[in-house]
């Protein structure tokens, strides 16, 4: 299942949010110009690294991988990146929604177990 298109779906669905709620958060942490630098800066970092260090042949992604990364090195980017996005958005005061995110991270790992399964033996 966690290669089915509408979970991959999904999981590019939680990266768009994790991201735009990063960036809304560092926006939010300045009154000066330095906010621009936190609301790009942020997020494009985050996104630099989810797309640099990956699993080879992972069959949810490209299968390409510019820097290999351990099965397990990956979920822990993974869950970082989930898990820092869940608390910026109740740092925001936002803590309907980030339960909601946080359910529906869970909920996207649990359906995906194969997956998870897979990246603990690489």
């Amino acid at each position: 299942m966690g290669s089915h298109p509408a979970n991959l779906i999904l999981r590019f669905l939680l990266e768009i949010i994790a991201l735009i709620s990063l960036g809304v958060w560092g926006w939010n942490q300045s009154e000066s110009w330095f906010r621009f630098v936190l609301a790009i800066g942020i997020p494009g970092s985050i996104a630099v690294i989810w797309g640099t260090f990956a699993v080879p042949n992972d069959p949810s992604r490209s299968g390409s991988a510019p820097v290999a990364t351990a099965g397990f090195i990956r979920l822990i980017i993974e869950f970082g990146v989930f898990g820092l996005a869940i608390w910026v958005l109740h740092d925001m005061g936002w803590h309907t929604g980030s339960l909601i995110f946080g359910f529906v991270v869970l909920a996207h790992y649990i359906v995906s177990y194969d997956r998870v399964m897979w990246l603990l033996t690489k």
